[in-house]
């Protein structure tokens, strides 16, 4: 039995999928394993977690085969794990979020061991919920793979009008941090029929998202117009489908309709006592406010970064809005502190098109210093990706300017350099440009005019 399980498991689950109905009885067949050095028990954390070594699972796992008992057994631990999504998104929505995603990080290797064989099986209500949910948790705290997972089943599930066929489009829209815009904007257009034709509505409003392909295609108005038939279709306001509103009016340059839409966000996540919808609340309401009043925007910022890092969420959008705001009041020193924290947390989780937001921010605050050749060569590798100067318009303003103090033939050639480079090697580059202008911004100002 345990031989089914991947990257390990703990008291509960083995119950569950042993379907003995004693934990007694399961504790001590684990604890004579254990004894046998079969199984390996980890007391470190509250609860105790049991695995195997590969070989022993191997052999164990050619053993249930051979009983004729390993399909059984696998079944039941994809049934488990699809089982966990009520108690799971419970306690996500909650103070206790951080242990949710603990959760979900523990057992990621769990549930791709889940989703693969329903998936095999053709058990798409089991699959599509583990897709569903792990797709969830995984932009919760940016780890993509579910969002794969997600897309293997659109097919399936839209042949036969699946419930959770709207859920599945959401999910698989985000893959856009991949930089597959086509398939973007293809899962936005096919997920808002479905929407249309189903009413369906998801959990937390999450199907704000499903229009994030119409910004990198320079249609803003498009995702404004999926949001608000969201919130009309629903009625009941939730909090992250108007904080996709707020955030493409302000993509779409609509910035009075944003304030007003801000207006009592904050109180309301807030209420919710859900540190996601908080932190969400927080970046809207900044994102609302830049121009009108920096000071308030800055503020919504840094308290939406303690609150997304508290609770185990993730923070690259939060660290690089707040780089930018920073920017342009004029705080280099931590806008760079930022930056480099935006690009490592983007750069770490996969998400190869997000990174360029900051690193586009970089761009500028380089042009800014003077260090006119890293920050064309910075450009180049930004420019690839569109939607990226509607995020960061400062990024415009300094290629106009590159383009003009270097002279076109010497910008193209630094851009070309940039543009070819890797994602993993323009972070590297992009940390030591950071640690080179750190130092020139702490040198003496009397040095700097010698």
């Amino acid at each position: 039995m345990p031989s089914g399980f991947a990257g390990g498991f703990d008291l509960s689950a083995a119950c569950a999928v042993a379907d003995c109905g004693d934990d007694l009885a399961t504790l001590d067949l684990l604890d004579a394993l254990v004894r046998k050095s079969l199984v390996v028990a980890d007391r470190t954390s509250e609860r105790t977690r049991f695995s195997m070594l590969e070989t022993i699972r191997q052999f164990a796992e050619e053993q249930l085969v051979a009983r004729g008992e390993a399909s059984e057994i696998r079944a039941a631990h994809s049934r488990y794990f699809a089982g966990r999504e009520a108690d799971i998104m419970a306690l996500w929505d909650s103070p206790r979020q951080r242990e949710a995603y603990d959760w979900f990080t523990t057992e990621l290797a769990n549930l791709r061991t889940a989703f693969r064989w329903a998936a095999d099986q053709g058990d798409l209500d089991t699959a599509a919920v583990v897709a569903t949910y792990a797709g969830f948790f995984g932009i919760g705290n940016e780890k993509y793979e579910p969002i794969g997972w997600a897309e293997e089943l659109i097919e399936p599930a839209s042949a036969v009008n699946h419930p959770r066929l709207a859920f599945l489009y959401v999910i698989a829209s985000q893959c856009f941090m991949a930089g597959r815009v086509d398939d973007v904007v293809r899962y936005c257009d096919e997920g808002q029929i479905v929407f249309g034709r189903t009413r369906t509505v998801l959990p937390y409003g999450i199907e704000g998202v499903l229009g994030t392909a119409y910004v990198f295609v320079g249609q803003p108005d498009q995702w404004v117009a999926a949001c608000r038939a969201a919130l009309q279709r629903r009625g009941d306001a939730p909090v992250f489908t108007r904080v996709c509103l707020i955030y493409v009016l302000m993509f779409a340059g609509r910035r009075e309709e944003a304030i007003i839409a801000a207006d009592g966000l904050i109180e309301t996540a807030e209420a919710t006592r859900n540190p996601w919808a908080v932190w969400n609340s927080l970046l809207a309401y900044g994102a609302a406010f830049r121009d009108a009043d920096p000071g308030r925007a800055l503020d919504a910022f840094r308290r939406g970064l303690v609150v997304a890092q508290d609770s185990g969420s993730r923070f690259s959008e939060l660290a690089a809005s707040l780089a930018r705001q920073e920017a342009l009041q004029g705080d280099t020193a931590s806008a760079f502190d930022h930056v480099a924290l935006a690009v490592h947390s983007y750069h770490d989780s996969g998400n190869n098109t997000l990174t360029r937001q900051p690193l586009a921010l970089l761009a500028f605050l380089l042009d800014q210093l003077g260090r006119h050749e890293p920050a064309a060569t910075i450009a180049g590798f930004v420019r690839s990706v569109p939607g990226t100067a509607l995020a960061v318009p400062e990024i415009t303003t300094a290629i106009t300017h590159l383009r003009k103090v270097l002279g076109e033939p010497a910008y193209e050639s630094l851009a070309h350099k940039g543009a070819t480079m890797t994602t993993a090697a323009m972070a590297t580059y992009a940390y030591d440009q950071i640690d080179q202008a750190r130092t020139t911004l702490e040198q003496p100002i009397d040095s700097l005019d010698q």
